[in-house]
């Protein structure tokens, strides 16, 4: 046998040894595990590529040093330590239920910014109509900066409109920024940004090559699936509402309108974002956090217990989807939640079985279409077991269902962008508002009730009936590759 044929079949099962050994260290599912061996096995070459973008494990703290260590250091140096005291106060959860504080504590543990928040002002918005009057309003009224970080931003009416308002703050001599998942955005013309820029407006990638090859790679899979607008360090927004007409005009979705404390904590999360995308600050970090201010603004809701939790690729843990499961096993009375996307972990699926099979009542709103052809069969690959525990789910018609929201017991809701899928749980960038306050989840309750005019609720023996063998076995196909979707 020759011996450069030697040589190569020797590096073969050396870089074998090496893809299994990093497989199995991953600390994924074994399943997931499992799953990328024979990928692999059955296909070498592309196998390993679409590991190498879509497998690896980032949670790793040398990933979050090199990520946000910059953000770290230049809060460390910049910001005095009686501001940031007051303006990421310490644990205390005096004002949220008893029964709900090992939530609270849960949530923090998961990270250090996930800290409750009490006072503040909210407005929950189900219209994209009223996102844009509000938004274009608060756009006019800005003083100082807009920092915006979205998932879509259309190049469109709505894109178009948010565009020209803040160009026109550009010319007042507002600082305006906006960081863009490129990666998504890839039907909008980069002459269209560029021109932004000529406009003064600092526009900047989420995903660039020159902010380092192991953070290119984990970007191009992991992309920043958050909402975030925040206006002079005063007002902020989130939820699950993008930039363009889909929402603005098309769309059912839910978001959140905010001012008072918590807004700090949106405006920390979009400055690392900035700063580990390659962005500069041009003022000083206290600029951008202003002291609390008596909040004027006569809110729907008002003085509310709130954390906002961030989620990433590189956390050290899955914040949202540790506190999802904790809610379905704590739950009492009912937990009712819109997705638009249903394609779960088996441990999130497991808590929501096992709190409809004693007894709580766990429904679902879905749309009945998806926007997004291989997501259909998917989203419905776990129909029959969720319905056989007890889950009850309605498909909603019409206009399509983008909304995230979570509400428990009429004591707890969830506002965000996550879907109930694995992206959103273990692989892009999330921003989602836990609010403790029974008033928020009255009306949360209502418009979800609201919302089952026009849906069909399926039961097990029609779910069952109405699929064709070739239905279910495109869903079954697609629940194997549950994890990339």
């Amino acid at each position: 046998m020759p011996l450069t044929l030697i040589i190569g079949l020797f590096l073969r099962f050396i870089l074998a040894l090496g893809i299994i050994w990093q497989i199995l260290r991953s600390e994924k599912d074994p399943d997931i595990q499992l799953f990328w061996l024979v990928f692999i096995a059955l296909l070498p070459v592309i196998g390993l590529v679409i590991y190498s973008l879509c497998g690896i494990n980032y949670r790793r703290e040398v990933v979050r040093q090199r990520l946000h260590g910059r953000t770290l250091d230049m809060f460390g140096r910049q910001m005095p330590a009686d501001k940031a005291g007051s303006l990421f106060p310490d644990h205390n959860t005096d004002r949220v239920e008893e029964s709900l504080r090992p939530l609270v504590r849960l949530l923090r543990a998961c990270g250090d910014g996930n800290r409750l928040y009490e006072g503040n002002a909210l407005e929950i918005i189900t219209s994209g109509l009223r996102k844009r009057e509000l938004l274009l309003e608060d756009i006019r009224l800005a003083q100082k900066f807009i920092h915006i970080e979205y998932f879509r931003f259309g190049n469109d009416k709505a894109g178009r409109e948010v565009r020209d308002a803040l160009l026109a703050k550009v010319k007042e001599g507002v600082e305006v920024r906006f960081l863009n998942n490129n990666m998504i955005g890839r039907d909008i013309p980069r002459s269209y940004f560029r021109n932004m820029q000529k406009e003064g407006m600092e526009v900047l990638p989420y995903t660039h090559i020159r902010n380092g090859f192991r953070s290119f790679l984990m970007r191009i899979n992991c992309q920043n699936h958050r909402k975030v607008v925040v206006i002079d360090g005063k007002v902020a927004y989130t939820g699950g509402m993008n930039l363009n007409d889909n929402y603005f005009y098309k769309w059912r979705d839910t978001h959140l309108r905010i001012e008072g404390p918590v807004v700090a904590r949106l405006q920390a999360s979009f400055i690392d974002s900035w700063l580990s995308s390659g962005g500069r600050l041009s003022r000083p970090l206290p600029y951008y956090f202003p002291a609390p201010a008596p909040i004027a603004w006569k809110a729907p809701l008002q003085d509310k217990c709130m954390q906002v939790v961030t989620d990433a690729a590189d956390n050290p843990r899955p914040a949202t989807l540790l506190g999802y499961e904790w809610i379905l096993q704590n739950a009492r009375d009912y937990v009712y939640i819109h997705t638009p996307y249903f394609v779960p972990p088996r441990s999130f699926l497991n808590a929501l079985t096992s709190a409809a099979l004693r007894g709580v009542d766990v429904r679902m709103i879905l749309p009945e279409k998806v926007d997004t052809p291989l997501i259909g069969p998917a989203n419905r690959a776990m129909y029959a077991e969720c319905l056989a525990a007890g889950v009850r789910i309605y498909d909603r018609s019409g206009e399509f269902i983008h909304s995230k929201t979570l509400v428990c017991d009429d004591r707890l809701s969830i506002v965000g962008a996550s879907n109930l899928d694995m992206r959103s749980f273990f692989t892009n960038s999330e921003v989602n508002s836990f609010i403790y306050d029974a008033e928020t989840a009255l009306f949360c309750k209502a418009q979800f009730l609201k919302d089952l005019d026009g849906t069909r609720e399926w039961t097990y023996a029609e779910w069952k009936n109405s699929r064709t063998w070739y239905q279910e076995m495109g869903s079954h196909i697609m629940r194997l590759f549950y994890h990339l979707l």
